[in-house]
Formats: C-alpha cells, sequence, structure tokens
C-alpha cells in the first residue's frame, strides 16, 4: 500500500501536466490563448469547454510534461500518458462544469481535482506497478496539493482566484 518513490514522481508529473497550462497564462499573458472550443457550443447552448481552456495549455502539458517525464529518468512515453489523461481529465471537468451551468474558472470542489488526477493514473497503469490502493492515495494526494498549491499561486498573484 506505501508508495514508491516511482509514484511520487508520477504525481509530480501530474501536477506539471496540470500545472502547465497556468504556466502558460504566466508566460505568454493572452497571447495564444485562443479557446479550444473556438467558442462553439453545445446542444444545450453552453459552451464546450469555456474560454479558460486554450490551445496553448494544451499543447504546453503535452510538450512540458513528456520532457520532465525524461529529466526525471521515466521516459517520453509515460509523461505523455500523463499529459493527454490529465488533460481529457481537465476538459471533461470543464464540459459537465458547463453543462450544469457553472461558468469558466468556477469551482467545483472534487470535480475540478478527482478527473485531473484520475486520468493519468489509470492510463500509467498500463506503464507503472500500482495497485488501485495507490491510485486512490495518488488521486487524494493531489487533491490536497492542488488546493494549497492554488492558494500559493493565489497568493502570489499567478492565479485571479485561490482555487
Amino acid at each position: 500500500m506505501w508508495l514508491s518513490y516511482e509514484h511520487f514522481l508520477l504525481l509530480f508529473l501530474v501536477l506539471i501536466a496540470n500545472g502547465a497550462p497556468i504556466l502558460g497564462t504566466v508566460v505568454f499573458r493572452s497571447s495564444f490563448d485562443h479557446p479550444l472550443d473556438n467558442r462553439r457550443t453545445f446542444g444545450d447552448g453552453r459552451p464546450l469547454f469555456g474560454e479558460s481552456k486554450s490551445w496553448r495549455g494544451i499543447v504546453l502539458a503535452l510538450l512540458l510534461t513528456p520532457l520532465a517525464s525524461i529529466l526525471l529518468g521515466l521516459g517520453w512515453l509515460l509523461g505523455s500518458v500523463v499529459a493527454v489523461f490529465a488533460m481529457l481529465g481537465d476538459l471533461f471537468s470543464s464540459f459537465i462544469k458547463r453543462r450544469i451551468g457553472m461558468p469558466s474558472s468556477s469551482m467545483a470542489l472534487g470535480l475540478d481535482q478527482v478527473p485531473e488526477a484520475l486520468f493519468p493514473l489509470l492510463a500509467a497503469h498500463l506503464l507503472v506497478d500500482m495497485t488501485m490502493q495507490q491510485t486512490g492515495l495518488l488521486v487524494l494526494l493531489f487533491f490536497v496539493l492542488e488546493l494549497v498549491l492554488s492558494r500559493i499561486l493565489y497568493w502570489m498573484h499567478i492565479r485571479n482566484q485561490p482555487f
């Protein structure tokens, strides 16, 4: 049940994948922030994902996470899997939030954190030896870390909201 060093590195990759879009906002400000959904709406008339989901964020996650994974000695494949599935988790959360009428960048406790960690960690089972209990523990750690780091980034004026 205990987590290994490799599991903590995997958690770090999940944090990088989910943090890359935030880094993109800090570095590039509003440059290259074209909405992923091209401002299209779903059948309910609401945006597919919303203004805060950009091509820039997806591309940065897909570039930085495999690079970090290589530098950590985990290989590009694991980093790529984590990046793709973390972004899918983030898009899933945004899609659900738009369906229930929540605006972009609003907080939905659990929905904002769990898919972003659960999707990549489940996909990583193909490449990393990990039990479901260890996966659950990593999701819980991500949940807590994401809430704490969001508040720190808000305090540092990197994020516009403390969540």
